[in-house]
């Protein structure tokens, strides 16, 4: 009988005893079997700590506004498994995960993959067969021994470095970096967004003899005020209107994008990449839901992306209380402190759908409140009731903030 894709899906968390297995011998090997051939003529490969899913969203958008034709792996989702993989702009549809789904089992024999790793495979079959001029896959955790790392990209971006699963890449930024770059490959192009990259990063660089273009650097972004942005290289300058995404660190994002798509052979006009920066959206990244009081969603999920997020809630002021969860892995105080000096009031909940990385929410508040012992914290049973209390409590000219998890945003998407 055949699996349906949430078959599917249950059945792959079993067929690997860990939700994370680092590695590229075992998808490396079941990816030979399956002879797919390259996922798209050209392929880029988004990495780094934060911005990977909007830089992502931002070369999806210049490229297809060029016409051409662009697929997308990302993860997590948020709704529906199916938005991990895109093609021209739409979801793939259950049947074809399910068939890309069969000939990897098929072809894996005894090999044990994780979740993460089946995806990964799905999205390079369904690329390779849908004949597309642009590829582009975002990098899960890691980079050097993450499962996108079994294709060779002819761009790399790595977005920013920062704290964050360091169970598994290491302590500090350096380290961390030194990981992240094992995405570059030698002889071609690598987007550096930051201003001022890990050593490790532009050492991995250096040393295989990839071609490192460096944000603030090698390419500038000028600031204009209502008139938007200018992104420049020497020879080239054009004029950009503000991103549709509405976070500080978007402009960058779209700027390393930019330099992405001119570092590949593809045909993409001004007038596209001024289309993809005003057009591209992203769930879940300072989303505003329609009603009173205002509701934003960030997935602000470590302490880089919660300065973010603090850096947008100091230039738009208004009462606010959070709904927050987060992850029992992660820095809770490192992610409330930068946010609580625009925070009213915390409602809390607990994430139930996460295996062990689940955090009861007794122990999510014991954790808010050793951060901000004069806070006004309310935990609650479910992120449903936390949702409920906040809307409540926030009054019509108020503001809802859920951040945390992409499990805490897709709770908010879910019961809008």
């Amino acid at each position: 009988m055949k699996r349906t894709l949430e078959q599917w899906l249950a059945y792959q968390q079993q067929v690997h005893p860990r939700d994370v297995a680092l590695g590229l011998e075992r998808v490396g090997e079941v990816f030979r079997r399956l002879a797919p051939g390259r996922p798209g003529r050209q392929v880029a490969v988004v990495g780094g700590t934060n911005g990977k899913g909007s830089t992502v969203a931002f070369l999806e958008a210049m490229a297809r506004a060029a016409g051409l034709r662009v697929g997308a792996f990302t993860s997590p989702h948020l709704l529906r498994y199916n938005e991990r993989v895109r093609i021209d702009g739409a979801d793939a549809d259950d049947a074809a995960l399910v068939a890309a789904f069969e000939r990897i089992e098929a072809a894996r024999g005894e090999i044990p993959l994780t979740y993460f790793e089946f995806g990964t495979l799905a999205a390079l079959l369904l690329f390779a067969d849908a004949g597309l001029d642009l590829a582009i896959l975002e990098v899960g955790l890691g980079g050097r021994l993450d499962a996108v790392n079994i294709i060779d990209a002819d761009v790399a971006i790595i977005t920013t470095v920062d704290l964050d699963h360091q169970d598994y890449l290491g302590p500090d930024r350096e380290s961390i970096g030194a990981e992240k770059a094992g995405i570059l490959r030698a002889g071609k192009p690598c987007v550096l967004a930051e201003k001022d990259p890990p050593s490790s990063v532009l050492r991995r660089a250096y040393a295989i003899g990839a071609f490192a273009i460096r944000g603030h650097s090698d390419y500038l972004v000028d600031e204009l005020g209502a008139e938007g942005w200018r992104w420049r290289e020497p020879g080239y300058e054009i004029l950009l209107p503000h991103p549709g995404l509405e976070a500080p660190a978007q402009r960058g994002n779209a700027a390393a994008a930019i330099a992405a798509l001119r570092a590949l052979d593809l045909p993409v006009p001004d007038e596209a990449l001024r289309a993809g920066v005003r057009d591209a959206r992203v769930p879940g990244r300072l989303q505003r839901l329609p009603g009173a009081p205002e509701r934003v969603l960030d997935v602000a999920h470590n302490p880089q992306g919660a300065r973010q997020l603090a850096e947008w809630l100091a230039a738009n002021p208004r009462p606010t209380v959070a709904v927050f969860s987060a992850l029992a892995d992660k820095d809770i105080a490192g992610i409330v402190e930068p946010v609580a000096p625009h925070v009213q009031a915390w409602h809390l909940g607990p994430i139930t759908d996460a295996g062990p990385r689940g955090l009861p929410v007794a122990e999510l508040a014991r954790r808010v409140r050793a951060a901000l012992p004069e806070a006004v914290i309310e935990p609650h049973a479910s992120l449903a009731a936390a949702l409920a209390a906040a809307a409540g409590s926030a009054g019509p000219d108020g503001r809802v903030l859920v951040f945390g998890s992409f499990h805490t945003v897709a709770e908010a998407l879910a019961s809008r």
